[in-house]
C-alpha cells in the first residue's frame, strides 16, 4: 500500500453530500495543471466515476488504485495533459479569423452543462450571432451584455436549465427503485442488480437526489449497449429515469433507420451536426461518439421530439410504395434542384468575382458548387432513365407475380444503387464544406443583396438535399435491394 505524503493533493468525498460528490471532483481534477495529481478518498469504489470522467473528460488522465476497501478506498488521479488557462472561460473572438468565429463560439456553447456560462469578448455588437444561435438552439440561453463598446463588447451567455415535465404513469405497476434511501456505495451495486432481473422489453424507473448519469457510463461501459435511458424528470431535487432493458439481440438503430420512422427526429441530429443522409448507417451512439457530443441529451431530445403538440406529423415516406415514392423524389427533389441550379451557378460565380479579393474563401465555395450543380445534374439524368424504371420494374414484377428479369445490361438493382450512394456522398461531403468555409452562412458586414441571396440559396439547397438524399439512401435503396433479391 502506497503511503500519502504530506503535500498530497487529497479530497476526502466521504464528508459530502452525495449529489455534490462528482460535480466538486470534476472541479478539483479541471483545477489540476498537467503532471499533477489529485488523490480521492472514499468509502466505496469510485468506479462510476472513472466512467463518467472518461466519457466527458476523454483520455487526459491517468487512474490508480492506491487502496481498495473494505472500508477506504483511495484512487490516484493524475492529469496527462495540460490544464485549463485561468481564463478559460473567455472566449475572445478578436483572435479568431472570421471564417472560424460563429463555429468556434457554437462549439463553445454546445460545450456547456445546463446553468454554466461562458463570456464573449469582441470588438464590435455580435447581435447578428444572437439571431443565429436563437434559429439554431431556440430559448435555451440568456444573453447578457457585460460592456457594450465602443471598442470592446462582452457578453455572457449561459445555458439554461431545461427541466423535463414529469411523464404520466401509464399503469400503476411501474418498477420504481427509490435510490435517494440507500446508502451511498451501496446505490450503483443495488442498481445493478435490480437491471439484471430485467426481462428483454421490461423497464425500472430510479429515482435520485442528483442527475445519476455516472451510473449511464458505467451502464454503458459494464453491461454494453442492452439499454435505452429516458429522463423523466430533472431536478432540481428529484431525478428520475426510466432505464429498459432491450429486447434480446436488439441492436441500435442507426440514424438514417430513426429518420426514415419519423423525420421530426432529423431536426434534432441537424441541431449536433448528426449526419443521418450520407452518414445514416452509424448509430447515434457512435456518431456522438466520433464527435464528442453528450449522447445522452441527444437520446433525450429524440425521445422528446415526437411529444410536442406544435410539431406537424411529418408525410408518411416508409409506408409508400417504391413506384410512388420515386415519382415523389422525381416530381418535388429533382423538380426543385434543377430549378435551383441556374441561379446556384450563377451567383456563386458572380459573388466570388466581386467579393473574392476580400472574401477568398468564396473562390472555393464557388468551385465547389459548381462541382455540386455539375454532378447533381448528371446525377439525377441517371436516376431517372436508369435506375428509377429499374425500381419501377422490380414493383412492377412482384405486383404481377412474375420474376422480373434484368434491366438492360445490369443483373441488379444494386450496381446502379452503390453508384448513386457514392456521388451523394461526393455531393454531400461538398455541402459540407461549403458550410464549414462560410461559417455556417455568416454574412460579413459588406455583404450586398446577391452574396446574401448566394448563402440564402445554398442554405436552402443544403437542407433539401438531406431529405433528398435520405428519402433514398434510408428508404428506397434499402427496400429495392431487398426487393430484388426476392
Amino acid at each position: 500500500m502506497e503511503t500519502a505524503l504530506e503535500d498530497e493533493n487529497i479530497l476526502n468525498v466521504t464528508l459530502l453530500e452525495p449529489k455534490l460528490k462528482h460535480p466538486t471532483i470534476f472541479v478539483r481534477f479541471d483545477e489540476l495543471i498537467s503532471g499533477e495529481s489529485l488523490i480521492l478518498h472514499n468509502d466505496h469504489d469510485p468506479k462510476p466515476l472513472y466512467y463518467e470522467l472518461s466519457a466527458e473528460r476523454g483520455d487526459i488522465f491517468i487512474w490508480e488504485y492506491l487502496e481498495q476497501g473494505p472500508e477506504l478506498w483511495k484512487v490516484k488521479i493524475t492529469k496527462k495533459k495540460e490544464a485549463t488557462k485561468e481564463d478559460e472561460n473567455v472566449l475572445d473572438a478578436t483572435l479568431l479569423h472570421p471564417a472560424i468565429k460563429h463555429a468556434t463560439i457554437f462549439n463553445r456553447f454546445d460545450t456547456l452543462k445546463p446553468g454554466e456560462h461562458f463570456i464573449l469578448q469582441n470588438d464590435h455588437d455580435p447581435r447578428p450571432l444572437r439571431f443565429q444561435l436563437e434559429n439554431i438552439h431556440g430559448n435555451t440561453f440568456q444573453w447578457e451584455y457585460l460592456e457594450q463598446g465602443p471598442e470592446i463588447f462582452k457578453i455572457k451567455i449561459t445555458k439554461n436549465n431545461l427541466v423535463q415535465p414529469e411523464e404520466k404513469k401509464e399503469n400503476g405497476t411501474e418498477n420504481i427503485l427509490n435510490v435517494t434511501a440507500i446508502e451511498p456505495k451501496l446505490k450503483h451495486p443495488t442498481i445493478f442488480v435490480k437491471f439484471d432481473e430485467l426481462k428483454a422489453g421490461e423497464s425500472l424507473t430510479i429515482h435520485n437526489d442528483h442527475d445519476p448519469k455516472p451510473l449511464y457510463y458505467q451502464l454503458l461501459g459494464e453491461r454494453g449497449n442492452i439499454f435505452t435511458w429516458e429522463y423523466l424528470e430533472q431536478g432540481p431535487k428529484l431525478w428520475r429515469v426510466k432505464i429498459s432493458k432491450r429486447p434480446a439481440g436488439a441492436a441500435d438503430e442507426t440514424l438514417g433507420e430513426i429518420a426514415a420512422k419519423d423525420l421530426r427526429k432529423a431536426e434534432v441530429f441537424k441541431k449536433y451536426g448528426l449526419d443521418f443522409c450520407c452518414g445514416g448507417k452509424k448509430t447515434v451512439k457512435e456518431a456522438c461518439a466520433e464527435k464528442g457530443i453528450d449522447v445522452t441529451k441527444v437520446e433525450q431530445e429524440l425521445q422528446n421530439s415526437d411529444k410536442s403538440s406544435f410539431t406537424a406529423r411529418p408525410l408518411p415516406y416508409n409506408d409508400w410504395n417504391l413506384d410512388f415514392l420515386a415519382d415523389y423524389i422525381v416530381n418535388t427533389h429533382h423538380s426543385y434542384v434543377k430549378k435551383t441550379i441556374p441561379d446556384l451557378k450563377n451567383y456563386a460565380e458572380k459573388v466570388a468575382k466581386v467579393h473574392g479579393a476580400h472574401h477568398p474563401e468564396l473562390l472555393q465555395i464557388n468551385k465547389l458548387a459548381q462541382e455540386v450543380c455539375d454532378e447533381m445534374s448528371s446525377h439525377m439524368v441517371k436516376e431517372e432513365t436508369v435506375l428509377f424504371p429499374y425500381v419501377k420494374q422490380l414493383v412492377a414484377a412482384k405486383n404481377s407475380g412474375n420474376a422480373h428479369a434484368k434491366f438492360g445490361n445490369l443483373e441488379s438493382v444494386e450496381t446502379p444503387i452503390n453508384m448513386m450512394e457514392m456521388e451523394h456522398e461526393v455531393v454531400g461531403n461538398n455541402m459540407d464544406e461549403i458550410r464549414k468555409i462560410s461559417n455556417n452562412y455568416a454574412l460579413p458586414e459588406d455583404a450586398c443583396a446577391s452574396y446574401s441571396f448566394l448563402f440564402k440559396t445554398l442554405d436552402e439547397f443544403e437542407n433539401d438535399l438531406h431529405i433528398h438524399v435520405h428519402l433514398e439512401n434510408n428508404i428506397l435503396f434499402p427496400k429495392a435491394l431487398d426487393l430484388d433479391k426476392n
